[in-house]
Formats: C-alpha cells, structure tokens, sequence
C-alpha cells in the first residue's frame, strides 16, 4: 500500500473525549472515502472490538489503535500506538494506571473553576462524560459552552483549564519509554502524534525525538488535523532526519467542534514509508 492511501489514523469517540460513536466513525470514515482506518481514544481500548467490526461492516481495512498520555519535559505529549494487541494485559493495565489519575485531577479542576464562581462544573462535566473514568478537559468545556459561560471550546482554553487560568490542573501521566514499551511489546508501533503542537524549543522537540527513538518509537504523524501546510513540511523532513515512518490522522472529536473531517486530509508526501506499511500484518 502505498502513500497514496486514504488512512485516518487518529480519531475519537465517546469512549474517550469524541461526541461519536465507534460505530457513527465508522460510518462517517466510510462515507468519506477512508480505506484504513484506526479509532485510537485516549488511554483507553474497550471500543477496539466494536471499531474493527464497525470497519469491516463498512469494508474499511481496520488497525487497533489508542492515543497515550505521557508527561514529557514538563508537558503533556501524546503517542499514538496503531497495530497492538487489544487484549494483551501489558497494554490494558498500563493504560488502566494512567487514566487513574483523571478522577482526583477532575475534582481539581472543579475546585479551580468554583473559585471563580462558576459551580458544580464536575457534575456538569459528568453530563458529556461517556466513561467517567476518561473525564478530561474536553469535557469541562462542553460544560462551559453548555451553561453559557463560554461560547465556544476555544474561548474556554483561551480563559480557562490552560496553564495560569483557573481550573488548570496538571497531571503527570506515563512515561515516553513506558508508553513506548506498552505498544512495541504487544505488537505494535509507536508514533509521535501531532508535534507541532507542542510548546517545544528546538533543543526540547529534537530530545523528544531522540528519546522516542532511542526507546522503539517508530513514526510520526506528518499530515494531522491540527498541522499547518508549512508543519506538513517541516515533519516530513523531521521524519527523513530520524529515519521515521510517517502517519496521517485528522484527529477528529465531533462534527460541531473538529476542524478537519475524517478522511479529507492531504495524502503523504511519497517519498516517506507510510506506517502501514510497516503494519502491512497488523492490518485487520
């Protein structure tokens, strides 16, 4: 298979912070032409079973896939495994550790916003929440959208739940080379997901990569919903640099609030090695 694939890699339902269901993505990839698909929620793979049946019902090829929390220089990074074994307890109880954190972290949160006067902020962050043990920031905002405070998700991370604005919290999640073992030991491949997100210097991005590298990391998302043309570009030459296969993911959470539509991406520049051809035996 080659670059010219239309894969989405990286994708969201309500077993994480999504609006959808595994099988509502499904549908929606389908109609857009996805030919590989992926769901990765964060921290979390008990949509995995329904998201590949969902992805052969449609005729769509499927890889397993979840979106991990790693704390890394001080910030929250994020590795997308594509291709494991779903039911291996190695993955499962990494990821199971990990979401721990999030309930204590909630209440946090709801205490930081209560300071400010807006109440009960956790029940209502509940209200979005398909699976509680997954209660994120995304959540807190659709509360805040909801109770009119904010009107939109931006204007909430531009005034709320970000560093220095109240109900910000933050966590200390896995570890690059934990998160990095969780996937390689169970079958799969690591990828860096959306670095030019990050609030990295140079000096910073280049450790990560070199640290990611170091430990079994193998790709990175070069075409993603939150990239610009000019980080297209830029992460296509960070790939060449490392030697890493490149990935391709809208990152899509919900029809009213993602930017980019599953499967409506750019392809990959054809010089890379997709990752799927990597995981030409991990493919369902």
């Amino acid at each position: 298979m080659t670059s010219i694939l239309n894969a989405d890699l990286h994708c969201h339902s309500v077993v994480s912070d999504g609006t959808l269901t595994p099988e509502q993505l499904a549908a929606r990839a389908s109609a857009n032409g996805v030919e590989l698909w992926a769901l990765t929620d964060h921290d979390e793979v008990s949509g995995q079973q329904r998201a590949a049946a969902a992805a052969k019902a449609h005729g769509m090829k499927y890889l397993t896939g979840a979106e991990i929390s790693v704390t890394f220089a001080g910030e929250t990074v994020h590795i997308v495994g594509l291709g494991f074994d779903a039911n291996n307890p190695l993955i499962q109880q990494g990821l199971e550790a990990t979401r721990g954190g999030r309930g204590a972290r909630a209440m946090e949160m709801a205490a930081g916003l209560a300071a400010v006067g807006i109440r009960d902020a956790y029940e209502g962050a509940l209200k979005f929440v398909g699976n509680p043990a997954l209660i994120s920031r995304t959540h807190f905002a659709r509360f805040l959208v909801e109770s009119g405070v904010c009107k939109d998700t931006y204007e909430v991370f531009r005034k709320y739940l970000t560093e220095g604005k109240p109900g910000y919290v933050p966590h200390r999640w896995a570890t690059l080379k934990d998160a990095v073992g969780w996937i390689t030991q169970t079958g799969g491949l690591a990828v860096i997901a959306h670095p030019g997100r990050y609030k990295f210097s140079a000096n910073e991005e280049y450790a990560l990569f070199s640290e990611f590298k170091a430990h079994g990391g193998t790709g990175v998302e070069v075409v993603t919903g939150s990239h610009t043309v000019a980080e297209y570009v830029e992460y296509a030459d960070m790939a060449r640099e490392f030697g890493l296969a490149a990935s391709r993911g809208s990152d899509f959470h919900s029809p009213d609030e993602s930017h980019t539509d599953l499967g409506t991406l750019p392809y990959l520049p054809g010089d890379l090695t997709p990752v799927w051809e990597l995981l030409a035996d991990r493919i369902q």
